[in-house]
């Protein structure tokens, strides 16, 4: 009976299928996770203050106000601990930004002064020192002509790049708070480069007012447009021509620059021909010529220029050059939003490009004092005239308000500011002389008992107030 059940029990056994699964082997139990570290409970945030010592209350009284500010805008507290440490404002920047010269420089003088032989000269051989130029105007479409003009107006093709320690100027304008908002952003801008290691700050040196190296890009625009011309890696817009000028052609691509286009050209304009047309509105050339104003060199127009609408500007007045401003131009002053700046950048240019002088030169004219270009804005105000705040400068307002009192007066309506105007204006605005006594042809003196005459109800009679200067 044992027997059978041996002999069943190894049948079973051969039947079995030979892949036994087999119960998983025990596994070690899992160590024990750490207890998470509480977190500390928030107290009250710790105002983010700088380290600014500087003695000068303003300064460090702007310096704990801006301090914040710089950090919500992306500017680590590390980097505002470091650069702001022992920082103290500069006297020379704050002397500089307060300076108003009593007289302004005529702008004849002003573009006399800079497009001479000697730089034309200069620039001339300059073209053929970078390498880069046929890539640059390639890439960007602005002839070498405009970047040698700049380069030349800018730093003397690099020469003079300016010593100032942009961070500690831009702080100082913003301190004296003149120009606040405009030296806050300069400042962030400044700081942001040296956080992100591409310049340390001893390396960004410049003008007393922050624009740098050797085509002076200020920090905003070195951060938006500054570029790689020589292709090493860097935008060293210091100690590279090729990246200098290559960062100029952005500025002024973005600024709406077109390939092709003039920048401006010197007209002739007819007999009798409406001035007040000047610094308005924006005709063809061909529209232009159907008011007789032609180009002054007698050469008809491109085809590329025919059909862009242009400006006509006489800078100097009616007795001056007078030149068709086109979109170019205008794009040059996104570089510096000057009138004398842009027709000194585009005339050297002519002149690189072997254009020669003027058909018309420029007028001798007299400077203005401050207190007379300030006394010719007050008295267009006292007549009713709009020309802003009257701060010695000027403008746009000033000359468009100026157009429309010349021509109402029957002169030509120039917007030209001469000495002649600043006295006929002044005269307008001056209050009558009172009329002389006449001689008395009675006795000397009036009787002891003689009654002075009762005063009139309407009190003493005075002269009319003068306007307000």
């Amino acid at each position: 009976m044992r027997r059978r059940h041996l002999l069943l029990f190894l049948l079973l056994a051969s039947c079995a299928s030979p892949h036994v699964k087999y119960p998983p082997a025990p596994q070690p139990a899992p160590a024990p996770r750490p207890a998470p570290t509480p977190r500390p409970t928030p107290g009250p945030v710790t105002p983010v203050t700088p380290p600014t010592a500087s003695g000068d209350i303003a300064f460090d009284t702007w310096a704990a106000d801006f301090y914040p500010r710089a950090v919500a805008a992306g500017i680590a507290p590390a980097t505002l601990d470091r650069e702001f440490a022992g920082l103290t404002p500069d006297p020379r920047v704050g002397n500089l930004d307060n300076h108003q010269p009593e007289f302004s420089k005529p702008l004849s003088d002003y573009i006399k002064g800079v497009v001479t032989p000697g730089r034309d000269a200069i620039g001339v051989r300059k073209r053929a020192d970078v390498p880069q130029f046929d890539f640059i105007e390639m890439s960007y479409g602005v002839p070498r002509e405009i970047l040698l003009g700049i380069w030349a107006m800018e730093s003397g093709f690099g020469a003079i790049q300016g010593d100032f320690d942009v961070v500690r100027s831009m702080a100082t304008l913003a301190a004296q708070g003149r120009r606040r908002a405009f030296a806050e952003h300069e400042l962030i801008a400044a700081l942001k480069i040296i956080q992100s290691g591409e310049f340390s700050r001893a390396q960004l040196h410049g003008s007393w007012a922050g624009a740098m190296g050797q085509t002076q890009l200020i920090p905003s625009s070195f951060l938006s447009t500054a570029v790689d011309g020589d292709l090493d890696g860097k935008r060293d817009i210091w100690n590279s021509p090729a990246d200098a000028l290559a960062s100029a052609a952005n500025l002024l691509y973005k600024g709406g620059w077109k390939a092709g286009q003039s920048w401006a050209r010197e007209v002739s304009t007819p007999a009798g021909f409406d001035w007040s047309l000047s610094e308005g509105p924006k005709l063809t050339p061909l529209e232009w010529a159907a008011k007789g104003v032609v180009r002054a060199d007698g050469l008809p127009w491109t085809d590329i220029d025919q059909p862009v609408p242009a400006q006509l500007v006489a800078p100097t007045g009616a007795r001056g050059p007078v030149f068709l401003l086109f979109p170019n131009h205008f794009a040059i002053r996104k570089y510096n939003n000057s009138l004398a700046y842009a027709l000194a950048v585009g005339l050297l240019a002519d002149r690189y490009s072997g254009m020669g002088p003027l058909v018309k030169p420029w007028p001798q004219e007299t400077p203005l004092s401050l207190a007379d270009r300030m006394t010719a804005q007050r008295a267009l105000a006292a007549l009713g005239y709009d020309v802003g705040a009257p701060d010695g400068v000027v403008g746009l307002k000033t000359r468009a308000a100026l157009r429309t009192w010349q021509q109402a007066r029957g002169l030509t309506a120039d917007g030209y500011l001469s000495l002649a105007m600043v006295q006929k204006l002044t005269a307008e605005t001056q209050p009558p002389a009172a009329p002389t006594a006449a001689p008395a042809t009675g006795p000397a003196s009036a009787p002891a008992d003689a009654v002075p005459p009762a005063p009139s109800a309407a009190g003493p009679e005075t002269a009319p107030s003068p306007p307000p200067r």
